[in-house]
């Protein structure tokens, strides 16, 4: 039987790629339902192609949505607002759903489907650093599959025995001998620069990464390493980890996408062209394999694999991410809270590239360092951490 999907953040480069791999696959998936929040026009487009049952918009867009898609002749319910993501995600006839709505709005929805026992192929690391322990919970008890499409779990996940890829907590069985998970990093567009260059750079210079076509704040995020520093949490959740049995190793050429070292001293390393429709098709086509339409890597072009120890004192992100996972689940709401505002500021250029180490760090030290498990308390915290932020932005601006 076809897959029934729905993807949360359709009109992103996730989604780009995701629908890339169903219109190449059309005996295997339909598309249920599909989400935007302000690219609505290419929403309209892919609602022409897909005809999906459902498709959710911001609340003040879905009345003039709704007139679109009749003008257009086309028969689609129209979900509105965070309300109609939760029920997109949660719907009866969606089994699977692709979670890939930037940040900590992605959190909500995303916890729907995984309490109502969906396949989450799983883009928002977002959900997992602010509610790791709930979102686990919740998938264990619901049956609810996490599939990872970063492409650094993905290649994890790849690398792990079907024992482990099964049952999340067999990564500890002494038979498996998993000794160390390495996460992959670029270094985005400033790895060769000096912290003078960071200090100097525009939103142009900060968006333009060297391998991946990505949107505006996870480009940021990945010229801080504060995306690895997310991915890093997120690990340690996702596979049930602990950080200081996770490391992150910077990796210019983008080609090996992350590593597992075993006790024997065997590293299983997933290669392939930098290209996020391979994670996905294998997401959406699990336990089987797909043809992604990606290009296939060829080895003999491969000149030379480089590997660097980050620079903490450079990327600073990377080493607060470190901080806020000993620290405790707070520290880890409170940061991806702080980056989203600083981020942001920075897009609007209030502040400066390395100015968002410093307003994260200032959050930080701010939040008490305790745990928080239910969905009230981690949104007090998000928000919370926000005002910090934004005050901390206009001091710097």
């Amino acid at each position: 039987m076809k897959k029934q999907v729905a993807i949360l953040g359709a009109t992103g480069s996730i989604g780009d790629s995701t629908l890339a791999v169903i219109a190449a696959n059309p005996e295997r998936y339909d598309v249920v339902g599909l989400s935007g929040h302000s690219r609505l026009d290419k929403l309209l487009d892919l609602c022409r192609k897909f005809k999906p049952r459902y498709v959710c918009v911001p609340d003040t867009a879905a009345t003039d949505f709704a007139q679109q898609l009749q003008a257009a002749g086309l028969r689609v319910e129209v979900l509105a607002g965070d309300a109609g993501l939760i029920e997109l995600a949660s719907h009866d006839t969606v089994d699977t759903v692709v979670a890939a709505i930037v940040g900590a709005a992605g959190l909500p929805s995303t916890l729907a489907a995984a309490n109502h026992g969906k396949t989450i192929l799983l883009a928002n690391k977002e959900a997992l650093v602010m509610a790791g322990a709930l979102m686990i919970r919740a998938a264990q008890a619901s049956g609810a599959r996490l599939l990872p499409i970063d492409s650094e779990h993905n290649a994890i996940f790849q690398c792990l025995p079907p024992a482990v890829q099964t049952e999340r907590a067999a990564i500890h069985a002494p038979s498996h001998g998993i000794k160390r998970l390495w996460l992959t990093a670029s270094g985005g567009p400033f790895l060769q620069h000096s912290y003078a260059d960071m200090q100097a750079a525009s939103v142009a210079q900060a968006v333009k990464h060297p391998n991946w076509s990505m949107g505006q704040k996870i480009s940021v995020d990945s010229a801080t390493m504060m995306n690895k520093g997310l991915e890093l949490i997120e690990a340690s959740f996702l596979f049930d980890m602990p950080v200081t049995q996770i490391d992150v190793v910077l990796h210019p050429q983008s080609i090996i996408h992350s590593m597992v070292e075993y006790s024997d001293g065997s590293v299983l390393a997933q290669l392939g062209t930098p290209d996020m429709r391979t994670p996905i098709a294998h997401a959406l086509a699990y336990p089987d394999r797909i043809d992604s339409g990606v290009t296939s890597l060829d080895l003999f072009a491969l000149s030379q694999l480089t590997f660097l120890r980050p620079d903490l004192e450079k990327f600073r992100c990377l080493a607060l991410a470190y901080d806020a996972m000993q620290a405790g689940s707070a520290a880890c709401i409170a940061l991806n809270a702080s980056n989203e505002v600083a981020v942001a500021a920075f897009l609007a250029e209030k502040i400066r590239l390395t100015d968002i180490a410093r307003i994260n760090e200032t959050v930080l030290q701010q939040t008490p360092t305790n745990a928080v498990e239910d969905l009230a308390a981690i949104l007090a915290v998000d928000e919370q951490a926000r005002t910090y932020a934004k005050t901390a932005v206009k001091a710097l601006a």
